[in-house]
C-alpha cells in the first residue's frame, strides 16, 4: 500500500482527566453520507485507541500540506507532542483540535468497532465538521514513503 497515496490525518481524543491523546493516521475513509460516517484504523495497542474507546469520541484533523512535521511528530510516539503544536479543546466535547495544522476537523461519536489483525477499525458518526481551509493550503498526502500535496489548479 506504500505505492497508493493517502490523505494524512491526526486522530485525537481526550482522556477522562482531559489529557489529550493523538496519533497520525492515513488509514481513513468516508463510509456513508446518511448518517455521515467515516472510519479510521488504529493500532490495537495504541494508548490513543484506549483513550478513544473510553471517551467513545474522537476528532479527525485532516492535515494541510505544511503540516508534514506535525504528522511525523504524532507518528513518533513522543509523549510531549501536544506541547509542540497549537491546539484547543473543542468547547463542548473537549476533543483536541489542531487549529494551525488541519484544514478540516471532524468530531465523531464512536458508532462501532471491529478488531482486524493487530488494528481496530473504528467507525465514527460525524457530529460536527469545521473547514478551516484557505487559499494557500492543499491536503497533505503520503505515498511512496514521502509527503506530497494535491494542488488544485483553476483555469
Amino acid at each position: 500500500m506504500t505505492t497508493h497515496p493517502a490523505g494524512v490525518a491526526i486522530v485525537t481524543t481526550a482522556g477522562p482527566d482531559g489529557r489529550p491523546w493523538g496519533m497520525t493516521c492515513s488509514s481513513l475513509c468516508s463510509v456513508t453520507l446518511q448518517p455521515p460516517t467515516l472510519l479510521v484504523c488504529l493500532r490495537g495497542e495504541s494508548p490513543t485507541l484506549a483513550a478513544l474507546l473510553e471517551a467513545s469520541a474522537f476528532a479527525v484533523n485532516l492535515l494541510h500540506d505544511r503540516a508534514a512535521p506535525v504528522a511525523d511528530l504524532f507518528a513518533s510516539g513522543s509523549p510531549d507532542r501536544f506541547d509542540k503544536v497549537e491546539w484547543v479543546p473543542e468547547p463542548e466535547s473537549g476533543l483536541p483540535h489542531l487549529i494551525e495544522d488541519a484544514h478540516t476537523i471532524a468530531d465523531c461519536h464512536v458508532s462501532e468497532t471491529r478488531p482486524v489483525g493487530d488494528h481496530v477499525v473504528v467507525f465514527g458518526e460525524a457530529i460536527q465538521v469545521e473547514t478551516r481551509a484557505n487559499q494557500s493550503s492543499s491536503p497533505l498526502l503520503y505515498g511512496l514513503r514521502q509527503y506530497g500535496s494535491l494542488k488544485v489548479h483553476s483555469g
